[in-house]
C-alpha cells in the first residue's frame, strides 16, 4: 500500500510539473498593460481595476499549447476575458480584440458572449462556470487553428478558425478573418464595476 500511494503522489506532482506558470503570484514580472486601468497583485492574486485594458504577457507568443487560467468573479455580472492568438505586440487595448480572439469570461452574457465563448463568434455548447467568489479552471487548447475551451473539466466551446460565423454589428465586436496558430496571450481588464481575480496562468507544450 505505502509503494502504491508513493507512486501515486509522484504521478501527481509529474503531472503538476507539467504545467509553466507565467504568473509568479508576487508581482507582474513578464506583463504589461496598455490602456486604462490596471492589474494589481494582492495576497498572490491577480486583481482587476479600472476601466477597458489588456495586461499581457510579453515573453513569448502560444501556439499548440494549452493555456490554463484559474479565476474568480465577484458579482453575477463581472466581465474579463483571455485574449488569443493576437500576432504583434499591441499598441492600444483594442488591438487583441481584432486581431486575436476573446475567450470570454462574463456569467450573465448570451450564449455567444458568456464565459467560454470566443466572443461573437462561438457559442458555447453549455454553461459551467461556478457562482459568484468561486474559483473556476479555463483551459484553452490550442491547435494549429482549432481552439477547444474547457471550463471546469468540460468541453465549452470548439472552433475552427477557417469555420463561418456570424456578422459582425458592432464596431466593439473583433474584426472578423483568420488568425495565426501562434501568437501573445492577454487577460482583460473590462470595466470599473468588474472585478475579477486570477490565482494561475500557466501553459502546458
Amino acid at each position: 500500500m505505502k509503494t502504491f500511494l508513493a507512486m501515486l503522489l509522484c504521478c501527481v506532482a509529474a503531472c503538476a510539473a507539467d504545467w509553466t506558470p507565467i504568473f509568479n503570484g508576487k508581482n507582474l514580472d513578464g506583463w504589461e498593460m496598455v490602456g486604462p486601468g490596471r492589474f494589481v497583485v494582492e495576497n498572490g492574486l491577480m486583481k482587476t481595476e479600472g476601466g477597458m485594458g489588456l495586461l499581457w504577457y510579453t515573453r513569448r507568443q502560444f501556439g499548440n499549447t494549452t493555456l490554463r487560467v484559474v479565476f474568480k468573479t465577484t458579482s453575477p455580472r463581472s466581465n474579463s476575458g483571455v485574449y488569443i492568438r493576437f500576432p504583434e505586440k499591441p499598441h492600444d487595448a483594442w488591438y487583441a480584440v481584432h486581431n486575436g480572439y476573446e475567450v470570454q469570461i462574463d456569467a450573465a452574457g448570451d450564449e455567444w458572449h458568456c464565459t467560454g465563448s470566443l466572443y461573437s463568434l462561438s457559442k458555447v455548447s453549455k454553461r459551467t462556470q461556478k457562482p459568484t467568489g468561486e474559483w473556476n479552471t479555463m483551459e484553452i487548447s490550442l491547435r494549429g487553428q482549432k481552439t477547444i475551451v474547457t471550463l471546469n473539466g468540460e468541453v465549452v466551446n470548439e472552433f475552427d478558425g477557417n469555420q463561418s460565423v456570424p456578422e459582425r454589428k458592432a464596431w466593439y465586436e473583433p474584426v472578423r478573418g483568420p488568425r495565426p496558430d501562434a501568437g501573445y496571450m492577454g487577460l482583460q481588464n473590462h470595466d470599473e464595476k468588474s472585478t475579477v481575480y486570477f490565482k494561475e496562468v500557466s501553459y502546458k507544450e
